[in-house]
């Protein structure tokens, strides 16, 4: 949504405020609520073309009273604005100020790459204009004279002209955009170097000079339009995998209504307690609970598990999911912004606009670029007009300053790389929500690894139950349905509960869970909680009014992978921990079977919070990996933290990193990936630097025309992309010691 021009700045204000007034209410009608009193919305920023764009709106917009959080991702031209309960913040007002008018962010284009038409007509645009140039060119060059050479001078300002409006329209329209606002970009000294590439010809045309240079000012745009169709497609190429994504996102569904009704509704318009059918051979279109019908599923896409997975009536299903032999029914639980392959996307469109050290470093040397370029090619100018007194080289020289001296490789270095080490481990079931978390992870010297649900499946058994009379199992049954545990789970799939009303119904996390039935209040979990005092040798206990009335024991299944990772860990002088609130037997056995020699077992939230800062105090970067309600405060706390997808969702939200398939090989790999992006960034920083610290002077000495000048930037920025590119797991998975060792030649080789 935009303004119209109108004829008056009253009148324009006019328009604006009510314009405002209207996107303030879409704002809330398409935003997310996040809880804790924080909204967020994603939108269009099409004008968006460097990193001074982004900083300049993220600036403008962090200042705003009330907003919490804006980011924008260059690749993509998605912004994201989160803000605090209460008024929109002039969101819309400060943009339009800006000049980067937004739009409403619509997944269902993001596979319309209109950006990659436009610059493919531009270049066949400037091709053929600086193809034809040149041919008029070679007759002047052969010996053409007088009025011949004129008439052909100025067909050549003719032919140049639909390549200056067209082709470098481009150029144009973000220059003016940004000095119409009081700001500069990178395309300004380009529109500049043109015009006067162009202008400079025609001056020495009118004046009847021997030398016109059409054909550079077109070739100038050819290949400076050649390293920008190159850059985007292999930024596209970069994160191909967020647009797969979208590409596989059902469109819509058939909702059947109360009164047996059938409707196809765009999937902007279902909405949570809606009921939906499934046909065989269709993908789930949001998140939902199976309430009739029985199928095979394919989970691939949202946790790589390649076999058919059974469903039935009671199973959540993932949007994303495809449904394979049989129709279902479900009942949805969150609408399409809401649902899990949504979430995936958004994870993988906020890495590239992660703040870690190597970004803000960056942004900061990218910020410094236009006055920095400006006062070079003026210095350059007047340098060579006092010492050769020549206007005409003088100028060529300035332009070519210019157009070499482009912050593009330098702005790329570090997102490009985010965006395809995201890329990578997804590929292999590993989200990550921020490229500094794998700046972060990098960095790490030790691992604490919590243990049920963790280092083992958290699909524990019941082993055995001990209880006073078989009511009394009955009640732990409908006690423990209320809970997500593990454990909880398993006594309420073996004792399946009565029906009986409980009241003052409460979940400790680490604890366990009470309530009143009867007037009598039970207590399920910690023995030393539930009857106040230390016994039932470890094992879980019922208590009715703080005495003991039942007693369960259980066994889990350990994590595929979860001994080779240790390993792998532990050779690359990892320090690793168990942080458990299991019984003290039970993270002795585990702790011995896979190799870790310190754990800690009956560590309440609390004390796996002290744990993480008391690591912290001593200098250590700690990765947590957890999955419980009682890890999210140490997830938070740690350096960095990773959690399986089964994890609660304050679990899952608090983390960095979520790895999507059972293995625990997905740490390994993600600090393989981490580390060779890291590798892989400093790399790009020198490229940059060097480009820029050989180019400059050769250009200002003058060695460099306009068109090598245009050639070179180009080359810088395609070189910083395809240096990212080579980031890739040479290995499956599976053999996270065989990627270390791999990555590891590689980067001695390198």
């Amino acid at each position: 949504m935009t303004c119209c021009a109108v004829a008056t700045p009253m009148a324009l204000d006019a328009e604006l405020a009510r314009s405002e007034a209207r996107w303030n209410e879409e704002l809330k009608l398409e935003s997310r609520d996040l809880g804790n009193g924080l909204h967020q919305v994603e939108l269009s920023v099409p004008d968006v073309h460097c990193a001074a764009c982004i900083q300049k709106i993220e600036t403008a917009l962090a200042g705003l009273a009330g907003v919490d959080y804006a980011r924008v991702n260059l690749s993509t031209k998605r912004l994201s604005v989160r803000w605090r309960e209460g008024d929109v913040p002039a969101i819309f007002k400060t943009l339009h100020r800006l000049g980067y008018p937004p739009h409403l962010f619509d997944n269902s284009a993001a596979g319309e790459d209109r950006a990659l038409s436009q610059l493919i007509r531009a270049v066949a645009i400037s091709g053929f204009a600086a193809g034809n140039i040149m041919l008029l060119s070679v007759s002047v060059w052969s010996g053409a004279e007088g009025a011949t050479r004129d008439l052909f001078h100025w067909i050549s300002a003719l032919i140049a002209v639909p390549a200056l409006i067209f082709a470098g329209g481009i150029f144009y329209r973000s220059a003016w955009n940004a000095l119409r606002h009081g700001r500069m970009n990178m395309d300004v000294p380009i529109a500049l170097g043109v015009s006067l590439a162009y202008g400079m010809s025609l001056y020495e045309v009118i004046n009847h000079g021997p030398h016109a240079y059409f054909d550079a000012a077109a070739s100038l745009l050819f290949f400076l339009l050649i390293g920008r169709t190159l850059d985007h497609v292999m930024r596209e190429k970069a994160r191909s995998a967020v647009t797969g994504l979208v590409r596989l996102a059902a469109r819509g569904a058939v909702v059947l209504r109360a009164d047996g009704s059938r409707e196809f509704l765009p999937l902007a318009e279902i909405e949570p307690d809606m009921r939906v059918l499934i046909a065989a051979g269709e993908r789930i279109p949001v998140d939902g609970v199976i309430r009739e019908g029985a199928s095979s599923l394919d989970c691939s896409l949202v946790t790589g598990e390649s076999d058919p997975q059974r469903a039935r009536p009671g199973d959540m299903l993932r949007a994303g999911t495809l449904n394979l032999t049989g129709p279902l029914m479900i009942e949805v639980t969150a609408g399409a912004n809401g649902s899990f392959l949504a979430e995936i996307v958004r994870l993988m469109e906020t890495v590239e606009a992660g703040r870690g050290g190597y970004r803000r470093l960056a942004d900061r040397a990218s910020a410094l670029y236009s006055p920095v370029v400006h006062l070079t090619a003026l210095i350059t100018f007047f340098g060579w007009m006092a010492v050769s007194g020549d206007w005409h080289r003088a100028i060529t020289i300035a332009i070519a300053v210019l157009i070499i001296t482009c912050p593009c490789a330098l702005g790329l270095a570090v997102p490009i790389v985010q965006v395809v080490a995201a890329r990578r481990l997804f590929e292999n079931g590993i989200m990550v929500k921020d490229g500094s978390a794998m700046e972060r992870l990098a960095e790490i010297d030790t691992a604490v690894f919590d243990k049920t649900g963790t280092l083992t499946l958290g699909k524990v058994r019941l082993k055995s139950a001990e209880a006073s009379d078989e009511k009394v199992l009955l009640i732990a049954g409908l006690l423990a349905s209320h809970s997500s545990h593990p454990a909880s789970r398993a006594i309420s799939e073996a004792c399946p509960g009565e029906a009986a009303r409980i009241e003052e119904m409460a979940e400790i996390a680490g604890l366990g869970i009470e309530g009143r039935i009867g007037g009598e209040l039970y207590r399920l979990g910690r023995a030393s909680w539930a009857v106040g005092q230390e016994g039932g040798n470890g094992a879980t206990v019922l208590s009715r009014d703080g005495k003991p009335v039942a007693s369960f024991t259980f066994e889990d299944t350990l994590r595929p992978d979860a001994g080779s990772t240790i390993r792998t860990l532990a050779s690359q002088n990892i320090a690793i921990e168990m942080l458990s609130g299991d019984r003290a037997a039970s993270v002795r056995s585990i702790a011995h079977t896979l190799g870790i020699e310190t754990c800690h077992a009956e560590v309440l939230p609390a004390g796996k919070l002290e744990r993480l800062s008391a690591l912290a105090a001593e200098g250590r970067k700690a990765l947590m990996v957890g999955d419980g309600l009682n890890d999210a405060p140490a997830l938070a706390a740690a350096h960095v933290s990773m959690a399986p997808a089964s994890a609660a969702d304050i679990g899952r939200n608090a983390a960095d990193f979520v790895f999507l398939r059972d293995s625990l090989c997905a740490v390994p790999l993600a600090l393989a990936v981490s580390r060779n992006a890291n590798r892989l960034i400093r790399q790009n920083f020198a490229l940059a630097l060097v480009y820029n610290a050989i180019a400059v002077p050769v250009a200002i000495f003058g060695y460099v025309t306009p068109l090598v000048a245009a050639v070179s930037m180009s080359v810088s920025s395609i070189l910083v992309v395809a240096n990212a590119l080579r980031l890739r797991p040479s290995v499956p998975c599976s053999h996270p010691a065989a990627l270390y060792r791999r990555a590891g030649h590689a980067a001695s080789a390198r």
